[in-house]
């Protein structure tokens, strides 16, 4: 199918009828937002899944919010939240911020540094094992010298020094979670009913069917133009589409190229479209899922991973899955970055170096077309979770292509929950995966080896190399941009030489919405980042959107 985004709304910024939604002007209804996967946690330091993480920012607080432009050098942009105001150490290694004393949690206990500094300890603490716990490693220790007051002490100056403070960090009660044993809080009451501080009150959560939250009427920065938000949750893709094309939902980002005609002729339904951080890839698993002491007995070999990347022509894969909706992706990053650099080398697409690099490892064509080496076949499993049609269309597309250079490869295709564990536990030979990126580059944790040997690190497939560690390193600490983009460029040149991943794709970020709602700015990062702002007309309200809560005089 050859098209073009013609007849789809281009929103990037305000428009003027949203403008409503800033003065306030406008409260009440109710958003439902259809979704293929239930969440994963809603205690932020365990969060990994996107649909986790959307409940989470709006339940939670950070100490300040990263503005529309995303800069992530020093604090330009930043918005008060808990805290109200900041200052920094004449040497930089301390900022000093003072929260708001009107913030209360959702329990009525006010919010105060002491919370501050057991996230902190929270999120550092190896047992509860936070996948972005190798984000924090530049914050020494935060204190709180009384209860409006919290410091964090880094251990060395750096760009990113307030962005690291606050971004990662949702503030969770610790008079609530501060008695919880640290290994065990996916059991505690609160992991199923959370308390935060945010705009949205969690209400209930029905596992694997509906999530709501509601407006807090009375919260300490401003009421929410929505009243409430539900997350119905459905086993499938298609079903959930479904739901958004029979009205019973009333937003759905994981649009698809064939969705779009349907999506179009009918008036009740918009699509948006805005800029977004997000790749998919194919990685390789470098450790031996049976005994992970031991590398993969494929993937732990750099040549086999080299012929396998070259052996798949993206190209054709991103046209055939996303048509004109996505581009091929350059590497583990995006274009969406400020300073991004689409020259970056890659393993190009040559079967005849494919099989000509197998040959030469002596891997050779049975008479089933497959290889065997030493009485073993060239055969490995992909997995990918059934929330994403595209992935499993792509395992498809990715398993034909592979057989023509006589690879054997059997899909696995598993719930969002089975697919996460399998990762979490390393236990998966090649993984179809995606990653929606932070605004800073989070590459760390999840190619870096702090990713790969932390506690509930998220670099799944195990890559580790010193050189590629040292240039994100330097990159991410240098004050001169000029010398962080020459390392990160040189970082992506190593790891990219290395092959552990074929990075495939980049899609064009892309939401459909009930015609009622009126959205603000979709933030590139996260397209629910000003949800509470959001309105609803009031003439075109359904029954679901009236649920008697009483507006903020």
């Amino acid at each position: 199918m050859k098209r073009s985004a013609a007849g789809v709304v281009l929103l990037c910024t305000l428009s003027a009828c949203d403008r409503r939604a800033e003065s306030g002007a406008v409260t009440g209804g109710t958003i439902v937002v259809a979704v293929a996967a239930d969440v994963d946690a809603l205690i932020p330091p365990l969060v990994t899944s996107t649909q986790g993480r959307q409940v989470t920012d709006l339940i939670f607080d950070r100490l300040a919010d990263i503005g529309d432009s995303l800069n992530t050098t020093g604090d330009y942009g930043f918005r008060p939240r808990l805290a109200e105001r900041w200052t920094w150490s004449p040497d930089s290694l301390q900022i000093t911020f003072t929260l708001n004393p009107l913030a209360r949690w959702h329990d009525g206990r006010a919010v105060t540094a002491r919370d501050v500094r057991f996230t902190h300890q929270l999120f550092q603490d190896p047992e509860v094992a936070a996948p972005l716990a190798a984000l924090l490693a530049n914050i020494d220790s935060v204190s709180a010298p009384d209860s409006l007051t919290a410091i964090f002490w880094f251990r060395g100056r750096s760009p990113q020094q307030f962005f690291d403070a606050v971004y990662n960090l949702l503030i969770v009660p610790e008079h609530l979670l501060g008695g919880a044993p640290r290994s065990q809080l996916r059991g505690t009451a609160f992991a199923r009913s959370p308390v935060g501080s945010g705009r949205f009150r969690f209400a209930r959560w029905q596992p694997a069917v509906s999530l709501e939250v509601v407006a807090d009427t009375n919260n300490y920065a401003g009421r929410p133009n929505i009243d409430r938000v539900i997350w119905t949750v459905s086993p499938d893709f298609t079903t959930a589409s479904t739901k958004l094309l029979a009205g019973e939902a009333d937003a759905f980002e994981a649009v698809r190229p064939e969705m779009i005609p349907e999506i179009q002729k009918n008036p009740a339904l918009r699509l948006v479209t805005y800029p977004g951080l997000e790749y998919g890839f194919l990685q390789f698993n470098l450790r031996d899922p049976r005994r992970p002491s031991l590398p993969h007995p494929l993937f732990g070999d750099r040549p086999t991973r080299v012929a396998i990347s070259a052996a798949l022509d993206r190209a054709a894969l991103v046209r055939n899955v996303f048509d004109t909706l996505a581009t091929v992706a350059i590497g583990p990053t995006v274009r969406g970055y400020v300073g991004a650099d689409p020259t970056l080398p890659r393993i190009g697409y040559d079967s005849a170096l494919a099989n000509a690099v197998l040959d030469s490892l002596g891997w050779r064509r049975g008479r089933d077309g497959v290889r065997t080496r030493g009485g073993r076949q060239l055969a490995f499993s992909i997995v990918t979770p059934t929330s994403s049609r595209n992935r499993g269309r792509m395992a498809v597309l990715i398993q034909e292509q592979l057989r023509g250079i006589g690879v054997a490869v059997e899909i696995e295709s598993l719930d969002n929950a089975a697919f996460l564990t399998k990762m979490r536990d390393r236990s998966f030979d090649a993984a179809l995966g995606g990653w929606r990126l932070d605004p800073a580059p989070g590459i760390r944790q999840t190619w870096g080896t702090a990713g790969s040997r932390a506690p509930g690190g998220t670099n799944f497939g195990s890559y580790e190399s010193p050189e590629f560690d040292l240039h994100v390193d330097s990159a991410l600490s240098t004050m001169d941009p000029v010398e962080a983009h020459a390392h990160m460029r040189r970082a992506y040149e190593v790891i990219i030489r290395d092959a552990p991943a074929v990075w495939l794709y980049e899609p064009l970020s892309m939401l459909a919405l009930h015609s009622r709602i009126r959205p603000g700015v979709l933030r590139r990062d996260a397209w629910w980042a000003h949800l509470a702002d959001w309105t609803i007309d009031p003439d075109a309200r359904l029954p679901r959107d009236n649920i008697g809560l009483t507006p903020t005089p």
